[in-house]
Parts: C-alpha cells; sequence; structure tokens
C-alpha cells in the first residue's frame, strides 16, 4: 500500500460524544490516504481480479514512538448511517489511550468513500466522503465492498511500513474490532481465514467482534455496496473451529434475540481460543454511544444505560493478554433463551449472560429488546425503565444497603474479570442512588 497524509484539518468521522483529549494524552491524529491494488474473493474463496483502491485511514497514536503499548487496534468502520463512524473507538477509546495503544479507523466499505444508501436512519445531505468534503478527498476510489477484505488486511498490515503512518512504532499484536455492520463483515472476514487465501488475511492477532448477527457480510460485487437487509437471512455463519488466535464476541440482548440480528441461530459452545460474552441489560446501541444527542433520536422512552463499555474495555485487554501469554479469557454463560423469548428475573432484567452492576443490584428493567410499534433507531437503542418505588423499597433495607449491593456487584464483575480494576471508580459512580433515595422519600 502507498500512504499520503491528507493536508491538515478535520477529519470527517461521525461522532456524537467526544473521546478523550488526544493532545492532553501525547496522542497525535493524522490522516491518510492509502492506496495500492486489492482483489476480491469469487465464490470459491480464491483471489481474483485485481482493481486499484484508494481509501482514508484516520490515526491515533502516541506522539512518541517508544511510550506505546505495541498494540495496534484496527477498527472497520461503520457505514449503517450512510458515513463513516467509529462505535467501537467511542467504547474503547478510554482503555486505548490509558494503555499507550495505537488506532487506526480504515473507510473498508464502499458506501463510506463513495456514499449510498444507509441502512438506519435517513440522509440529511450528501454521504461518503468524496461528497460530505470533495476537496479534501476527491482523489479517494472505492471498487467495492468485495474488495474490503483483503484492503482492511492490507492497511493493517503495511501501517509500520517505510512511508506509513506508524512508521517507527514497533507493533507486536494487531488487533481487528467492529461493530454492528463491522461486525458482520468481521464475521465474514474469520469465515474467510478457512478458505484457501487466507494467508491474505492473516495479519491480525486477535479480533473483537462487537454486535454481529447470525449471518456475515458475504463476499459482496465490484463496484457497489452489500445490501446488508438481504445478507441478514442469509445462513448462519460460525466462528472457524480452526482458528488459532483468540476471538471474543461481545453481544447484547438486542443483537442475540431481535428479529434485526437472531444471534441466537449462530451460537457456538466456547473453544479454546473463542469466547462470546453476551451481556444482560444492554442494547445494540445506547446512551455511551449518543450522550445528550439522546433527545434527538425522538425516543418514547429513555434509551438503553446499560454498561456494555466495560465489558468490551475488558475483552480488550483480555485480547491484548491471551495473545501474550495464552491467558485465556473467562467464559460467560449465554442469556436465557425460552422458545423465542429471554427469560427473565424477579426485576425483569433478563437472566444469565454477562451480569454488570445495573443488573445485579437493580433499580430499573434495562432491555435491548422492543416492539415493531417503536421506529427502528429507537429499537436499536433499547430502553430504560424505572422500577416501581414500593419495589426498590421491598428489595433494599436503605440507600446505603443499595450502595453496598452495587459496590459487591462491581467488586464481583471485577474478580469474574468483566469488568476492569481500573474502571471501578466509573462503574461506581454509575450507581442509581437518587432512584432508591426518591423511593424511599416517597414512603
Amino acid at each position: 500500500m502507498r500512504f499520503a497524509r491528507l493536508p491538515a484539518g478535520a477529519p470527517t468521522l461521525t461522532a456524537a460524544v467526544p473521546g478523550p483529549d488526544l493532545e492532553a494524552a501525547s496522542y497525535v491524529e493524522t490522516e491518510y490516504r492509502a492506496a495500492g491494488t486489492v482483489l476480491r474473493f469469487a465464490d470459491d474463496r480464491t483471489l481474483v481480479d485485481p482493481a486499484e483502491a484508494a481509501t482514508r485511514v484516520l490515526v491515533r497514536a502516541p506522539a512518541d514512538p517508544a511510550r506505546a503499548s505495541g498494540v495496534l487496534v484496527v477498527e472497520w468502520l461503520n457505514v449503517s448511517s450512510g458515513n463513516d463512524v467509529a462505535p467501537d473507538w467511542t467504547y474503547l477509546a478510554e482503555e486505548i489511550v490509558r494503555r499507550g495503544h495505537a488506532w487506526i479507523g480504515v473507510s473498508a466499505q464502499y458506501v463510506g468513500v463513495e456514499g449510498g444508501r444507509p441502512t438506519v436512519g435517513e440522509l440529511a445531505g450528501p454521504n461518503g466522503l468524496r461528497h460530505v468534503d470533495p476537496e479534501r478527498y476527491r482523489d479517494l476510489r472505492h471498487p467495492g465492498d468485495a474488495y474490503g477484505y483483503q484492503l482492511f488486511a492490507r492497511i493493517a498490515a503495511a501501517v509500520t511500513e517505510p512511508g506509513g503512518p506508524l512508521a517507527g512504532h514497533t507493533i507486536t499484536r494487531r488487533v481487528a474490532v467492529g461493530e454492528s455492520q463491522s461486525a458482520f463483515a468481521l464475521t465474514t472476514y474469520l469465515d474467510l481465514l478457512a478458505g484457501p487465501a487466507a494467508d491474505q488475511l492473516d495479519v491480525f492477532d486477535a479480533y473483537l467482534v462487537h454486535s454481529r448477527g447470525r449471518a456475515g457480510l458475504g463476499l459482496g460485487a465490484s463496484g457497489s455496496p452489500h445490501d446488508l437487509d438481504q445478507l441478514r437471512t442469509g445462513p448462519a455463519v460460525a466462528v472457524p473451529e480452526t482458528l488459532d488466535v483468540p476471538v471474543i464476541t461481545v453481544q447484547t440482548e438486542t443483537d442475540v434475540l431481535s428479529p434485526r440480528f437472531q444471534y441466537v441461530a449462530a451460537r457456538q459452545p466456547d473453544g479454546p481460543r473463542r469466547r462470546c460474552w453476551e451481556v444482560a441489560g444492554t442494547a445494540h446501541a445506547d446512551r455511551w454511544q449518543v450522550g445528550e444527542f439522546e433527545e434527538f433520536l425522538g425516543c418514547p422512552e429513555p434509551i438503553n444505560r446499560g454498561q456494555q463499555a466495560f465489558v468490551l474495555r475488558a475483552a480488550l485487554r483480555w485480547l491484548e493478554q491471551w495473545v501474550d501469554d495464552a491467558s485465556a479469557a473467562p467464559s460467560a454463560e449465554p442469556l436465557v433463551v425460552e422458545g423465542d423469548r429471554f427469560a427473565l428475573d424477579e426485576a425483569g432484567n433478563v437472566r444469565g449472560g454477562v451480569r454488570t452492576p445495573v443488573v445485579e443490584a437493580p433499580v430499573e428493567v434495562l432491555t435491548g429488546l422492543l416492539g415493531d410499534d417503536v421506529p427502528l433507531m429507537c429499537r436499536l437503542f433499547g430502553a430504560t425503565r424505572p422500577l416501581p418505588d414500593a419495589w426498590i423499597r421491598q428489595r433494599y433495607a436503605s440507600p446505603a444497603d443499595y450502595l453496598a449491593g452495587y459496590r459487591a456487584a462491581t467488586d464481583a464483575a471485577v474478580d469474574a474479570g468483566f469488568v476492569l480494576a481500573e474502571d471501578r471508580a466509573a462503574v461506581l459512580a454509575e450507581a442509581r442512588e437518587e432512584l432508591v433515595v426518591a423511593a424511599f422519600a416517597t414512603r
């Protein structure tokens, strides 16, 4: 791949929530054009039809390579809104920066560069980098989603080469991450690793697959984007048993059982290098992603306020360690499904799965499943429903009793490996003490 730094200026990357202060953390953000010849996968999984590609790579890395961790997190940017978004950067940024990891976001898909129909929401203007900022991105060209897999791999492999964005950095571990449509893509990517051209994609040391569905994104076609709506009902795709690198799949309630995702049909037992963490009380998207912009969604209920962000950070840490010393990540029981619905606990939260403090010491029902009577965007964001005051008073002897239970649940999650010790204070700060105080004030 050939890299050329784009001019100084603000990169185009949709984000509702600001990340860490990169300058204060001694990080630099740079943006590059990455160009080269790439191939697509034919139906027999061989590589065919070379085409020229030129896409965008956004880089956030320690300014001093000597202070970097050696871990490179490579995010397949999400295009479901019609523009590039980095949802896993939003969830993982705190962990990435405090550990000194480098991060790159790759515009791997056609829509992110050339524009096209979004799969969620409605367009309010031009989309695709070439149309949003024609001057800055005029030299980009994407040959179609069929070429995205090798494009993603070749960029991840080449960034440390002379002239690359991370030349001078020593990268010892490359971790691929992707959420939602990007997780569908990583599902197909992993499936391709069991094929005859696996060596062309075998550049990552670990994978964090976040919020996938039953199927993969498929092989795609030249000159066009994937049709995700058509692909959703495809056959269930499993993580290949033959993979010898660690894979952690993190799933929300929405992903497991909603008609749009139906991951339940692709469930498989954990293996020596494979884990799936289904997180109770979570939705496909949540308030962590949108912050104060929640009101613009127009949802009939407060959106999900679960704690998947902390679980994702723990997953990234486990992948880092798993590569290093073969210290395997913990397994988690799946969410409990009975027939076509979840089994619920006494509070109304889903049973089983990874248990965070907000479901173990509940004062709310946190759900990722809503009916078809609400807009699609709201179904993706789930809901948060306060429990009745009388229920809270029956469950807890006092606000102090609630806080003690919440602290105990936090410590249990840390001990189990699903929350990092460094995040303990942040998790404790999310205790809903005010709801318990209000419940006792109504007696």
